[in-house]
């Protein structure tokens, strides 16, 4: 069986494995934290909190979107999502209409001031990348390898499933 990374760092120099910063989900939550504090200031003037923002971008990317399939793209719930929703419709970003074909689903879809919007947004990414410093590629390959460990997880968590 194979020691975790702070079982590892522990069994070099006598170090707690509990210790609070070796602790590969403290340095993520942190991360994600401080990244959605980065994110506040940039969205503010467009009226956007940070989970609207992810909405628009997954709306930017294709709508009409179901709310399910909106939900699976970025990983929140129905019930996490729909007040979000509800939130953005009372603010003219999107509308929610039922699903002729299946009258279960909501079909969430940008309006020209959604669409509208993603011409303020387009400058986001590249100020946080200027906020975050360093060079492009070294963002990418963190992304890169944030992605590669969602990937990992998602298989973790599908073998816990099984």
């Amino acid at each position: 069986m194979s020691k975790t990374t702070s079982e590892a760092e522990a069994a070099g120099g006598g170090v707690d494995p509990l210790r609070l910063d070796l602790q590969l989900c403290f340095a993520l939550y942190g991360a994600s934290n401080r990244i959605t504090r980065l994110y506040r200031p940039l969205l503010e003037p467009l009226g956007l909190t940070y989970p609207q923002y992810l909405v628009m971008l997954g709306l930017w990317e294709r709508s009409p979107r179901t709310v399910g399939e909106l939900g699976e793209a970025l990983g929140l719930d129905s019930g996490t999502l729909t007040p979000l929703l509800k939130r953005m419709e009372a603010s003219g970003l999107v509308t929610r209409a039922r699903d002729p074909a299946d009258e279960r689903r909501v079909r969430i879809s940008l309006t020209e001031t959604g669409e509208a919007l993603r011409a303020e947004a387009r400058g986001v990414p590249a100020a946080i990348a200027c906020r975050l410093g360093g060079d492009l590629s070294e963002i990418i390959a963190l992304r890169t390898a944030v992605q590669a460990l969602n990937r990992r997880l998602d298989e973790a968590e599908a073998t816990d499933r099984d």
